[in-house]
């Protein structure tokens, strides 16, 4: 799992640690995402799913994709497909995807990098592996998460954002045993480089068998963690969870996570993702592509696509 990394953690900045007045969150709830199959046929596991919707927000949808080791002629991707009225996404943990869009964003992501793409009022776009890696197989494993837009954000201008791996804020905890690569948002007073619409922080952690790590979070934000690889613990009540799994913390002012001290064969760490935001409690109109708020405007957004105003296929494409 080559998601940027350092040789000495104890170089890094130090997480804020709680203040003695602060609460940790509990564990409300601990899912296991299904396997499913996404775009062409690549293996997903859906990370929200048998969640309540409520502890979503402003979160909609997230795939792990992968982890697959593909033989040659088999990596996957998706074809060209047309979003409205949300964000995607992409992180990139192991192997390469390339992406385009009709507004003339693209571009490789790659082990660690994230591209982040703002539909707002329509966008065309495809992400699929380069030939290369069709031609020779090889490791894919990423995540994509779709983040919800308010209301008065549903039709705003898309964007496009490239975030490379090495432009991700690394922080460390007390003992050097973690390793905290926000790539959106802030924790405590350090700030990621992703560019947000809705006010959200995600973070991919690393902890050595051990380990534990409490970390800030801000109150008004919902809180996930979901386990890329390893097995550990969540919230004081040290609850248990393994890869695959998806925890909802609530209340309070940090998280606390533990790696068990024995991981399995597969990986020498306990790898996480947390996302948390706040909530947009707005009614969620979705279906297929589009993110809208009714069903009204879930039709204008199907109606606009096949009159061709949520963009055009570019001329050069992949």
């Amino acid at each position: 799992m080559p998601a940027i990394s350092v040789e000495n953690p104890l170089e890094l900045p130090r997480a804020v640690a709680p203040l003695i007045t602060d609460r940790p969150r509990r564990v409300k709830s601990i899912t296991t995402a299904p396997r499913g199959l996404e775009g062409e046929g690549f293996p997903v596991r859906r990370a929200f799913a048998g969640i309540d919707i409520a502890d979503l927000d402003p979160f909609v949808h997230m795939d792990q994709m992968g982890e697959v080791d593909y033989g040659p002629g088999e990596p996957k991707g998706t074809p060209w497909h047309p979003h409205r009225g949300f964000e995607t996404v992409t992180y990139m943990i192991d192997g390469t995807f390339l992406h385009q869009d009709s507004i003339g964003g693209g571009g490789v992501i790659q082990n660690g990098g994230t591209q982040w793409m703002t539909a707002g009022a329509g966008i065309l776009h495809i992400e699929r592996p380069p030939d290369a890696l069709i031609d020779t197989g090889g490791v894919f494993h990423g995540m994509q998460l779709w983040v919800n837009l308010p209301a008065k954000l549903k039709m705003t201008n898309p964007r496009y954002q490239d975030i490379e791996a090495e432009s991700v804020t690394l922080l460390t905890n007390d003992n050097g045993d973690a390793i905290i690569r926000i790539i959106a948002g802030s924790l405590g007073d350090v700030d990621g480089p992703g560019m947000t619409h809705t006010p959200i922080a995600i973070a991919h952690v690393t902890l050595l068998p051990g380990a534990q790590l409490t970390l800030p979070w801000t109150q008004g934000y919902n809180a996930l963690t979901y386990v890329l690889a390893g097995q550990g613990t969540v919230g004081l009540e040290r609850a248990d969870i393994e890869m695959g799994q998806m925890a909802v913390h609530v209340d309070g002012d940090f998280l606390v996570l533990s790696a068990k001290e024995t991981q399995d064969s597969r990986t020498n760490a306990f790898e996480v993702l947390i996302l948390g935001g706040e909530p947009i409690r707005e009614p969620v109109a979705t279906y297929g592509p589009f993110v809208m708020n009714t069903r009204a405007e879930l039709q204008q957004a199907f109606e606009d696509y096949e009159a061709g105003r949520l963009g055009q296929i570019p001329a050069d494409h992949i």
